[in-house]
């Protein structure tokens, strides 16, 4: 592995860990066995690093939610699919995802939240325009879009996030349920 893969899979681990802001530059490098003139000429700081990690890991993300999205005229399933989406990347890249949600939390002038507010807003236009498609079928939905896209995103999140903290397996059921709770509430 090259020093400039190396230095971004060492960040994604200690970003995960303790957060973007709670990793300094020296620790990074120490753990990557790198100077840091080396993460200097690849990134030009900690938030250049910090961007191209996005930009690797978003892209995968960002690829299957928008194939998952595709609407064909079945609310359910399409909702299905982006939820498989979700919890197949989150199992596939599970630091990735905790750091995500950490850097989404974080406080709101923070670097970390900051970076991760584009590709999170990217998120949830891709799924608002789920809902904007579905209008067409359900008509009830008109006017909710960014509603529903922000409840249904956090749903996903917060399953995710039981996942990530061994409380919950993310199953082909629990997908079901997951999308199931969303359209009818707790108490269907």
């Amino acid at each position: 592995m090259d020093n400039r893969e190396n230095l971004l899979d060492i960040a994604l681990s200690l970003f995960s860990q303790r957060g973007y802001e709670g990793v300094g530059v020296q620790e990074i490098v120490e753990t990557a066995g790198v100077t840091k003139p080396t993460l200097y000429h690849y990134y030009d700081s900690k938030r250049g690093l910090l961007d191209t990690l996005l930009k690797r890991e978003e892209g995968r993300l960002l690829s299957s939610v928008l194939q998952a999205s595709v609407y064909k005229r079945d609310i359910v399933y399409t909702l299905e699919n982006i939820v498989r989406a979700y919890f197949d990347a989150s199992k596939s890249h599970p630091d990735f995802y905790r750091m995500q949600i950490a850097m989404l939390f974080a406080p709101p002038e923070s670097d970390s939240h900051l970076a991760i507010l584009p590709f999170v807003s990217q998120q949830y236009e891709i799924i608002e325009e789920v809902f904007i498609q579905a209008v067409q079928d359900h008509g009830n939905l008109r006017g909710r879009h960014k509603r529903y896209a922000s409840g249904f995103l956090g749903t996903i999140n917060a399953m995710i996030g039981l996942s990530l903290e061994g409380e919950l397996d993310l199953t082909k059921e629990l997908v079901y349920l997951t999308v199931h709770q969303f359209l009818h509430g707790i108490f269907s």
